[in-house]
């Protein structure tokens, strides 16, 4: 099973027509040996910056710029729900890769 990875849901379901997945599911369609599911704007955020340290929840000039060692990262609220779906997708026994049919530009990045 190939997992194929939209950047909407408009374009996963022109995708699904074209391979033949179509059988829905909850977040994703099904079919001809294709999972195809889509993101809903950016699933993941950078972590604010008292995530870090809660001395930045208030913004000082003193303390910019803010260059953590490690960034961290937060689903977003809002895309939390197809998050978990993408999740689960991924962990799928008879899932053998991903193809990632997401924008080719600088915001549509899957890391």
């Amino acid at each position: 099973m190939k997992l194929v990875l939209a950047e909407k849901p408009s374009v996963a379901m022109s995708l699904s027509k074209v391979i033949g997945a179509n059988q829905r599911g909850d977040g994703y369609m099904e079919g001809n040996g294709y999972l195809v599911s889509w993101c809903v704007g950016h699933l993941v955020e950078l972590s604010q910056p008292e995530a870090y340290d809660e001395k930045y929840a208030k913004w000082r000039y003193d303390d910019l710029p803010i260059l953590p060692e490690h960034w961290q990262y937060q689903v977003s609220a809002s895309t939390k729900k197809q998050f978990g779906i993408l999740k689960k997708l991924m962990q799928r026994k008879d899932v053998e890769s991903l193809v990632c049919a997401t924008d080719a530009g600088q915001c549509g990045w899957v890391t």
